[in-house]
């Protein structure tokens, strides 16, 4: 697969890209553990199919200590044992929401109702916050075929500082 698109190289690319890192970096400051946004990340992008962001978020994820098991485990989180009551809250989230046009309802009453049980409101405007963003991410990286197993951790950090 070749690369279509940089959108680092072009100036409306580049200046949405470092606006982009900003909301990312908002989100990554915040309360909700970073564990919880990884595997969040990774849950969506597995979903979309997008190669690059599998890549980062399984790198950033080990990088930040998650243990290969739950990494392995987290397309099939719903028939594991190793994921707490609070993440697959986050993780059902993070599908349902991803799957917005499979779902009549979107994300179900009772997904709902699990993330408040689990989270409070600064957590649950992040783990909302992590599923558009990394919808979003996704997209642009499917779309301009940015392909996965070239990233190291912390390069998209590292690309807007």
């Amino acid at each position: 697969m070749e690369t279509r698109f940089n959108l680092f190289e072009n100036e409306v690319g580049g200046r949405f890209a470092k606006r982009f890192a900003g909301v990312a970096l908002v989100l990554q400051q915040s309360s909700l553990p970073k564990s919880t946004q990884e595997l969040m990340a990774l849950r969506a992008s597995q979903i979309n199919g997008c190669g690059h962001c599998i890549d980062m978020h399984t790198k950033e994820a080990t990088a930040a200590g998650e243990s290969a098991v739950r990494l392995h485990l987290v397309a099939a989180w719903r028939e594991s044992t190793v994921f707490t009551e609070a993440e697959r809250a986050a993780l059902a989230l993070a599908e349902e929401g991803t799957r917005l046009a499979d779902a009549h309802q979107g994300v179900s009453d009772e997904t709902w109702a699990q993330v408040r049980k689990h989270y409070d409101d600064d957590q649950i405007a992040t783990l909302v916050g992590t599923v558009a963003m990394i919808n979003a991410a996704n997209r642009l990286a499917v779309i301009t075929h940015q392909a996965g197993g070239s990233y190291e951790a912390g390069m998209f950090d590292a690309a807007f500082d």
